[in-house]
C-alpha cells in the first residue's frame, strides 16, 4: 500500500467488487427565497483527495458543505458516493465526519470523553471504544491526552481533538467548516501545517471550506473557487494562480493588476503573441501570452501579477509600461511598489531591493519567461 494512502483511504467507498468510488456533486442548486445561493454546482472528489472550497462571504461554500453533510436539503441535483445516492439519507446515515468552525467540544468532558461521544452516538460496542479513542488520538499526535480537560489544552490541540472525534468512527468523508478561523495568526499557521500533515498521512477524502487563499493552497490538493453560487474554476492551486479561467479568479487569487490595451496585432503560431498599444505602454510593446484566441483591433484587459514585473534599468530592451511611483509598501522580506499609469490605472510590482523616490517616473519590464493573461475588456464599447 502507498504510504501516503493510509488506512482510511484503503477502505473508503469500496463497493461490492472492491472498486473505490468518488464523492460526486452533480448539479446541486439551492435557493433561499428569491436568492440563488447555489447554481448547478458539479464536481467529483477522488478518494483520498483534500478539496478546498474557497470563495468570499456569500459565495455558497458553507451552504454546499451543509448540503453534503445533510444539514440542508438541495432544491436540485444529487450527491453520490460511488453509485450510491446519499443525499436522500439522514446525516447520521451518510458515514461522514464533521469538524465545525468552533469545534463544538464539550468543556465539561475530558479529551477522551469528547472523542468517545461520536462512537457512543453510533452505538459502537463499549468494549471497543477505548481502543478506538486511543487510535484516533494517536492519528492526530495526541496519544495519552485521554484524561486531559478541554480547558487545559491549547487551541491547536482542541482543533485536533475535534478532528480525532470526527475520525474515530472511520468516516468515508471528512468535512471541515473553517476549522482554523478562530485561532490567532501565529497559531493558525502552525495548526494549518499540522492539519495538512495529519490529513495526508491518514488519506481520507476531505472537503474543506475556507475563505483564506493561503489556507486553501496549503491544505488543498485541488481548490474549487465559488463566486455568487457558481463554480468559477476547479484545479490545483498552481493552475488557479497561473491560469485563471475567469476575471474573478484572476483577481481573487493573489495580487493582480489589470491594464486596458488595444491589440494592434495578434498571432497564434508558433505560440500566442500580441502587439499592444495604449496610454502608459511603450510603442510596439510585444507580449508572449499564456493563452490564445484574441484578434487584432480588439480591446482587452491585460492581467499582471507583481512578480511578473521588475523595474527596468534602461530602455534596452524596450520596457512594457511606464508611470509614476505612487507608493511603496514594506512587507517583511519583500516590498511592493504601486506605479500609477497615465490612465489612472495602478500596477503593483515586486521590489527585491531599494525603491526609487516617490513621484519619480519608472519603467516596468516583464521578467524573462513571464506570460501574462488576457481577458475581454470589461465595460468596453
Amino acid at each position: 500500500m502507498d504510504e501516503r494512502v493510509g488506512p482510511f483511504r484503503a477502505r473508503a467507498g469500496q463497493g461490492a467488487e472492491g472498486v473505490v468510488s468518488d464523492l460526486r456533486i452533480e448539479g446541486v442548486g439551492k435557493r433561499f427565497g428569491d436568492k440563488v445561493v447555489l447554481d448547478g454546482i458539479s464536481f467529483a472528489a477522488p478518494r483520498g483527495e483534500i478539496l478546498a472550497l474557497l470563495g468570499p462571504s456569500g459565495s455558497g461554500k458553507t451552504t454546499l458543505l451543509r448540503i453534503v453533510a445533510g444539514f440542508e436539503t438541495a432544491d436540485s441535483g444529487s450527491i453520490r458516493w460511488g453509485d450510491e445516492r446519499i443525499d436522500r439519507l439522514r446525516p447520521e446515515k451518510r458515514d461522514f465526519g464533521m469538524v465545525f468552525q468552533h469545534y463544538a467540544l464539550f468543556p465539561h468532558m475530558s479529551v477522551g470523553e469528547n472523542v468517545a461521544f461520536g462512537l457512543e452516538a453510533r452505538k459502537v460496542p463499549k468494549r471497543e471504544i477505548p481502543a478506538r479513542v486511543a487510535a484516533a488520538l494517536g492519528r492526530v499526535d495526541l496519544a495519552g491526552f485521554e484524561k486531559r480537560r478541554v480547558g487545559e489544552i491549547s487551541g491547536g490541540q482542541q482543533q485536533r481533538v475535534a478532528l480525532a472525534r470526527a475520525l474515530a468512527p472511520e468516516p468515508r468523508v471528512l468535512l471541515l467548516d473553517e476549522p482554523l478561523s478562530n485561532l490567532d495568526p501565529t497559531l493558525r499557521e502552525r495548526t494549518r501545517r499540522e492539519l495538512a500533515q495529519t490529513l495526508r498521512r491518514i488519506g481520507i477524502t476531505t472537503l474543506l471550506v475556507t475563505h483564506e487563499q493561503e489556507e486553501a493552497f496549503d491544505l488543498g490538493d485541488r481548490v474549487a473557487l465559488l463566486h455568487r453560487g457558481r463554480l468559477d474554476q476547479i484545479g490545483t492551486p498552481r493552475e488557479l494562480y497561473r491560469k485563471p479561467a475567469t476575471r474573478f479568479v484572476a483577481s481573487f487569487m493573489g495580487r493582480a493588476s489589470f491594464v486596458r490595451v488595444d491589440i494592434v496585432d495578434a498571432r497564434e503560431k508558433p505560440s500566442p503573441m500580441i502587439v499592444v498599444s495604449g496610454p502608459g505602454l511603450w510603442p510596439g510593446a510585444t507580449l508572449s501570452l499564456a493563452q490564445g484566441g484574441f484578434r487584432s483591433r480588439e480591446k482587452a484587459d491585460l492581467w499582471l501579477r507583481p512578480e511578473m514585473l521588475e523595474l527596468a534599468e534602461s530602455v534596452e530592451p524596450p520596457p512594457l509600461l511606464s508611470g509614476s511611483l505612487l507608493a511603496v509598501r514594506f512587507s517583511g522580506a519583500v516590498s511592493y511598489a504601486t506605479v500609477a499609469l497615465p490612465t489612472g490605472e495602478e500596477i503593483e510590482v515586486l521590489l527585491p531591493g531599494e525603491a526609487p523616490a516617490l513621484g519619480e517616473t519608472v519603467s516596468l519590464v516583464l521578467k524573462a519567461g513571464a506570460k501574462p493573461w488576457l481577458f475581454p475588456a470589461e465595460g468596453a464599447e
